[in-house]
């Protein structure tokens, strides 16, 4: 998402490119996009990048919300869905999604018959197996009953706890992976934004309140900590935030973003990092749900997502 949509300007489409191939490089395999993204413009990143490479890579992609006429709308009815995948197809110059989620649930229509419009696609060869994003665990069994679900991509960090209440769970259960988006709590754990202020205007994170006052300077005010902490597992503070996930289950897959060619290679290095029980004891004490301040998303944003809820 970071080379194409909502974080302020993206790169250059040359620097994304140099960006994927590296990572290439460095041994990533699974790539993942959404119709959403730049609005069909990352799946086409990916479609001038990846074909050559397409026998050892893991390719995924997301329906149910799209941009229509430049706004952002969820749509979930079966014959959207189905015209999406297809659009999809053509930009990533493929013939067969590895993994297809239905990018948000839309609650004007049952999740089994969008789930039905998925199976659908697999039927047809389109797609190897689907996933859900930013659903609860009673969403999640209701959609595994009409067909195996491989995968739900849900926020999952440090500072975002919410798929602990069940979908973690629920994954384990079924066999399905939990693919952690913004591991890194949007840039937070990284350390390095000190001031939400500078942010560009159209950078998503300027209408999350976690980011805003008074929630921001409370938050900021435990990095200090955290950095120390880094220091003490011998990392930065970003593999930090990749190592406590990677250790936590075997059935997480954190999928940091970047725009940077070193931050790349620098989250890729986290995997080497081994954490020791009572440095992830203060850790998790540090920062959690009770921890930090402000919702993850704003009201109007909350209401269009299914996860469960920490009380307030």
């Amino acid at each position: 998402m970071n080379l194409s949509h909502a974080y302020g300007h993206p790169p250059s489409a040359e620097q994304a490119r140099r960006v994927l191939l590296r990572a290439l490089e460095l041994g990533v395999t699974h790539f993942d996009s959404a119709a959403l993204y730049g609005f069909g413009s990352n799946e086409a990143l990916l479609g001038s990048v990846l074909p050559p490479f397409r026998n050892r890579i893991h390719l995924s992609s997301k329906c149910g919300i799209t941009g229509v006429d430049g706004k952002r709308v969820i749509d979930g009815r079966p014959e959207t869905l189905k015209r999406t995948l297809d659009e999809s197809l053509l930009r990533l110059r493929t013939e067969v999604i590895d993994l297809y989620y239905l990018h948000r649930w839309d609650p004007r229509v049952p999740i089994e018959d969008s789930v039905g419009a998925l199976a659908d696609m697999v039927a047809a060869g389109k797609v190897r197996e689907l996933g859900l994003s930013e659903v609860s665990a009673a969403t999640l069994r209701r959609a595994h009953a009409v067909h195996p679900i491989a995968a739900v991509q849900s926020e999952y960090s440090l500072w975002s706890r919410n798929v602990e209440l069940g979908v973690l769970e629920e994954c384990r259960r079924i066999g399905a992976m939990l693919v952690a988006f913004s591991p890194l709590a949007r840039g937070f754990l990284t350390g390095a934004l000190t001031d939400p202020a500078a942010l560009e205007q159209d950078d998503l994170r300027r209408k999350m309140p976690r980011f805003q006052p008074p929630h921001w300077s409370h938050n900021v005010a435990l990095l200090e900590p955290y950095r120390a902490l880094a220091t003490a597992a011998g990392c930065t503070p970003a593999q930090l935030a990749l190592a406590w996930l990677l250790q936590k289950a075997p059935h997480i897959l954190p999928i940091p973003g970047t725009t940077s060619l070193a931050h790349l290679e620098e989250n890729v290095s986290a995997s080497a990092v081994r954490l020791e029980a009572p440095l992830v004891a203060r850790l998790e004490s540090l920062i959690n749900q009770s921890t930090v301040s402000g919702a993850r998303y704003s009201a109007a944003t909350q209401a269009e997502i299914d996860t469960e809820e920490f009380p307030a």
